[in-house]
């Protein structure tokens, strides 16, 4: 049976103005499960009034009581675990573990927002006049435009609005056409459920084709104040400029070319172990995946033996199968692409320990190459694939140069059982985040998510995402009637 949904506006299922729907395709038997309203311009408008419409009434609501809604959305999230998991199969290919892992961090995503609207919202500040009080205070910006991906559908459609919900804002959600439900209305309907005003979240689902037009409406709308993206660099660039066309602030966090290292006194079965998760986990679809891995020489040849065994060993099919480890990529176009990846670098010279092949529909093997080209789009381009590279390098010199040899500094992974000499290291790598002593895939609601070069700017995570969707604002107070020269 296929199930209808329509857009969420002003806390109402409504369909497009012009009735149009669009299909949502299961990734592993390639059906279409479900359709979804296709919104066009004039449904952009609606959204955007209904935000408007509630934000006075939102960014006065107290904390105490906009807690009570965060809370209540965590709890009921996690009570819906076993739902979100059957969707998140069907509607991206997501085996059990990977999703009940969003349901869990998405919660938390949650709870941290209702706890980090009890801390400070600005600072007393020095001042040179007499008597006066000078204050910074953070306040919301208004209505915020937030574009989700389908990879981590649940943590990222959640991550998209809860800070800037959590700072006061209102939001116009464009949910991802390949994970419309999982990745923005389910989210959605959890929080209206919870308590969340009418027209605070409003949710667009669209049609592929009609994609770029939706999401310059909503960003060029005069009362849109910020915008949040997160996704491809190429669509991140393109989301930026319009952006800043209309001098309105983006936090972007895009893809990344990340580097998982393997020191010479690492543990070489953990540093497969963890090599492997951090590189085929989710099918490597994740903007953290470790698709390059630099081995130092000593150990190059007894790491790339294991890897390879464990990668060809890794069970691949259905998703809703409690075996698979590598269920499918989001389409057979995305499997085509991975598997297209591979074909140039063998072409150009590389070799393949495990894997390689064409794709079965949507699912690509667990792959490892060697001796990968600088001239094989695979070098320099994300894989987005359960595809990895290995390159030996002979001192610390030489692995920083080669994990610095990108401008997609999102992640990076360093095995090693000293950790100062990581930290050492860590110091000289480009990446807005790194991990010493384990490999490249981490989130914590705590922390300050993101990258730097192409991998965007601005962070998610803790007091930098309440930030990241409010402004600074001067006050004064003047305590006395100061004399003036005229």
């Amino acid at each position: 049976m296929i199930v209808h949904r329509n857009l969420q506006i002003g806390g109402r299922d409504v369909p497009a103005a012009s009735e149009r729907t669009t299909e949502d395709f299961d990734p592993y038997t390639g059906e279409a499960f479900a359709t979804v309203a296709a919104a066009g311009a004039a449904d952009v408008t609606r959204a955007v009034d209904a935000a408007d419409a509630a934000f006075a009434a939102w960014s006065a609501t107290g904390p105490a009581a906009r807690r009570r809604v965060f809370r209540r959305a965590a709890d009921l999230l996690e009570s819906r675990a076993d739902d979100a998991v059957a969707l998140m199969a069907r509607e991206v290919g997501a085996t059990g573990p990977w999703a009940r892992f969003n349901v869990g961090l998405a919660a938390e995503f949650l709870r941290e927002t209702a706890a980090a609207m009890s801390r400070p919202r600005g600072e007393v500040l020095a001042t040179n006049e007499e008597g006066a009080l000078s204050l910074a205070l953070r306040e919301p910006l208004g209505v915020v435009a937030a574009f989700a991906p389908w990879n981590a559908p649940l943590i990222l459609g959640t991550r998209a609005v809860a800070a800037a919900l959590g700072a006061g804002n209102t939001v116009v959600l464009k949910a991802s056409e390949q994970a419309p439900l999982c990745g923005g209305l389910f989210v959605a309907d959890v929080l209206r459920e919870a308590g969340l005003p009418d027209g605070a979240v409003d949710v667009l689902t669209n049609d592929p084709a009609d994609a770029a037009d939706v999401a310059s409406a909503l960003i060029a709308d005069e009362r849109v104040r910020a915008v949040n993206f997160t996704g491809s660099t190429r669509t991140g660039r393109i989301v930026g400029a319009h952006a800043a066309r209309h001098l309105k602030p983006a936090l972007l966090e895009l893809g990344g070319k990340n580097a998982i290292l393997v020191l010479d006194d690492a543990d070489v079965d953990h540093a497969v172990a963890a090599a492997a998760f951090g590189a085929f986990h989710n099918s490597g679809q994740i903007c953290m995946s470790g698709d390059r891995i630099l081995v130092h020489a000593s150990l190059a040849a007894e790491f790339t033996e294991k890897l390879a065994a464990k990668a060809a060993a890794l069970p691949t099919g259905d998703p809703r199968d409690p075996g698979t480890v590598l269920g499918p990529l989001i389409s057979p176009a995305a499997a085509r692409r991975v598997a297209g990846l591979v074909t140039d670098a063998v072409a150009r010279g590389a070799t393949v320990p495990a894997g390689g092949g064409a794709p079965a529909g949507a699912l690509h093997p667990a792959t490892v190459l060697t001796g990968v080209p600088h001239d094989a789009a695979l070098y320099g381009e994300e894989a987005f694939g359960p595809v990895v590279s290995l390159a030996e390098f002979a001192d610390d010199d030489e692995a920083v140069a080669l994990t610095n040899a990108t401008d997609r500094g999102l992640t990076c992974g360093i095995l090693t059982e000293n950790g100062t000499h990581g930290l050492r290291l860590a110091r000289r790598i480009r990446t807005g985040i790194v991990h010493i002593g384990d490999q490249t895939i981490a989130d914590e609601p705590t922390a300050p998510f993101g990258g730097v070069g192409a991998s965007g700017f601005g962070r998610f995570g803790g007091r930098w995402g309440l930030e990241a969707f409010s402004n600074t604002r001067w006050v004064t107070l003047a305590t006395r009637h100061a004399p003036y020269p005229f």
